[in-house]
């Protein structure tokens, strides 16, 4: 098997793992303040250290990849239900005011990255999750759009859509019974990267206080909390960063592994 597919599934495991575990037990409670323990090292009681509130970082991190996997799960989702139905939508009617409508919107999007699109929706409805959560999603909604057309139009000529058209199936039944299962394995290789880009972009909003917020922890904001003591506890930072690198290095060793493993293609090649 794919050494990459392995590895990549081990680590994705283990933080998914520490997720769960997180909602039925943590070494401590990851919102008590315990002053007199602040900035301590990596011990015995402690595995990963305390925080500058005598927090176990442990607990926090664990229940930070718990709100991490959470939002970009959902967000991933959100740009999987609109952006594939529209990117099908827009096979279909290839070269039709609909597809130009549906190819330009996905510009349009394309032009506000996931930072602006959270700080327009800060903006009106404040910071928050939920907020970072469609932000996002928003974003990776021509993702989707785009990989699925791009992949459904080199399918509309094929001999077996031909034949579904003579036999009398219209154009949505032909998307849903014969363009999306053969485009679904494409999906779930993208949908697995979109996955690490959303821990990252999760990341990267909490850590400028766009996304969840106290007392819920987050990798991001761990690291925008950690930054003015690096000098006297490194662990601060270096334990929220390696967790972001190792869960979004193993999604993408997952996802590479996959479209390995899901494409004949490159089997074919490498063997």
């Amino acid at each position: 098997m794919n050494r990459n597919l392995i590895l990549g599934a081990l680590l994705s495991s283990l933080v998914v793992l520490a997720a769960l575990v997180s909602f039925i037990w943590t070494p401590y409670d990851h919102a008590a303040l315990d002053i007199p323990n602040k900035l301590q090292p990596p011990n015995g009681p402690h595995w990963f250290g305390t925080d500058h509130f005598g927090r176990d970082m442990f607990s926090m991190i664990m229940v930070g990849a718990r709100t991490s996997i959470a939002v970009a799960l959902v967000a991933v989702g959100i740009g999987m239900a609109i952006g594939v139905p529209l990117g099908l939508a827009a096979a279909a009617r290839k070269g039709s005011w609909l597809d130009e409508v549906i190819m330009r919107g996905n510009d349009l999007v394309f032009a506000f990255p996931s930072l602006v699109i959270a700080i327009l929706i800060t903006a009106v409805y404040g910071a928050g999750a939920i907020n970072a959560i469609v932000a996002i999603g928003i974003f990776n909604i021509p993702v989707f759009a785009r990989i699925t057309r791009g992949a459904a139009l080199s399918l509309w000529e094929r001999e077996f859509i031909l034949a579904a058209r003579v036999s009398g199936k219209g154009a949505a039944r032909i998307s849903a019974e014969h363009i999306l299962p053969n485009v679904a394995n494409l999906l779930i290789v993208q949908g697995t990267i979109q996955f690490s880009l959303g821990i990252l972009a999760e990341a990267g909003l909490s850590y400028v206080g766009l996304g969840a917020q106290p007392p819920t922890p987050s990798w991001g904001r761990m690291l925008a909390d950690a930054q003015t003591m690096v000098s006297f506890a490194p662990h601060l930072a270096l334990i929220p960063g390696l967790s972001i690198i190792v869960t979004v290095l193993g999604l993408n060793l997952l996802g590479d592994g996959m479209r390995d493993w899901l494409d004949p293609r490159i089997r074919v090649a490498r063997a």
